[in-house]
Order: C-alpha cells, then sequence, then structure tokens
C-alpha cells in the first residue's frame, strides 16, 4: 500500500472523564470525514493490592469485565455518530508504557486523540504528554478541550 493510500488511524484512550465524550465524538467524526479508522484503547492500572494475591486477581477481573463492559458502549456510540465499527483494545499497565508499547506495535496508527479538562489540572495523560511522551511518539497529538461543545466539535471536523 503506498503512502497515498493509507488510511488514517486515529488512537483514542477511553476513560470514564467527562471530556471524553467529546474525543470520542471529534475523533470518529473526523474518521470518518477522511474515510479512516478508529481504535479505542482502555488501560486498566495494576492493583494496589500486591499483598493478597486472590483479591488483586479478583479485583483485576472485574476491572476487565468493567472495561469490556465500557468499550462496547463507547463503541455503540461511535457506530451511532459516524457509523465507523471501531477496534476495541484493553491493556493493563501504565499509562504512559501501555501507549507507547500499543503505538510501536500497531503501525497504522497516525494521530494520537486526548481529552483535556480545561478547569485546573489537564489531565494525568496530557502532562504525560508534556512532559515526556512527545519525546518518544513520533506523530501529532490532538488535544480535545472538555469544553467544547458537540456544535464547536461538528464545526470543527
Amino acid at each position: 500500500m503506498s503512502a497515498m493510500e493509507k488510511k488514517w488511524k486515529f488512537l483514542v484512550i477511553a476513560d470514564d472523564t467527562p471530556e471524553f465524550k467529546k474525543v470520542l465524538r471529534l475523533a470518529s467524526l473526523r474518521a470518518a470525514k477522511v474515510n479512516g479508522s478508529m481504535v479505542m484503547l482502555r488501560i486498566i492500572q495494576p492493583s494496589e493490592f500486591q499483598h493478597w494475591m486472590s483479591v488483586r486477581e479478583i479485583m483485576e477481573e472485574e476491572a476487565m469485565q468493567e472495561a469490556e463492559e465500557m468499550m462496547n458502549e463507547f463503541a455503540r456510540e461511535v457506530k451511532e455518530i459516524s457509523g465507523l465499527d471501531c477496534e476495541k483494545v484493553i491493556r493493563k499497565g501504565e499509562p504512559g508504557d501501555v501507549i507507547t508499547q500499543y503505538i510501536e506495535e500497531d503501525q497504522e496508527i497516525h494521530m494520537l486523540v486526548l481529552g483535556a479538562n480545561v478547569d485546573g489540572d489537564p489531565g494525568p495523560l496530557v502532562k504525560a504528554f508534556r512532559e515526556e511522551l512527545l519525546n518518544v511518539l513520533h506523530m501529532p497529538v490532538l488535544v480535545v478541550p472538555g469544553n467544547m461543545t458537540d456544535e464547536d466539535i461538528d464545526h470543527f471536523v
């Protein structure tokens, strides 16, 4: 496939922040507009309960089930918004490491789309990119402000 034929693939980090709904809308509409695709990555951070193995395993299993349910709901929203079917990936680990590793694995990713809280702290992912991950990743990172309205997003796309 030549460079001209490659489809844009947007990577979004699925979380339960209010601004993620904005990211989901913008990335889905943009991917549909450029005839691209989208992958949602949900990151489950390691459990704090290192001393009680069975408790940790139960907590991680519950987190995995919750993540799958959440991802299915988000995928339905993507389909409703844009008509696209998106890939769903769930990984365990520290967010910066997981994102870097996933982008290294999937060479078709063209852009990372993140949401940012506009009231004070922008969020740990945006901070991580500002401070360290931009040095590692060689791709555009689109940061969607959490205060964008659906109308703003529709106009932007």
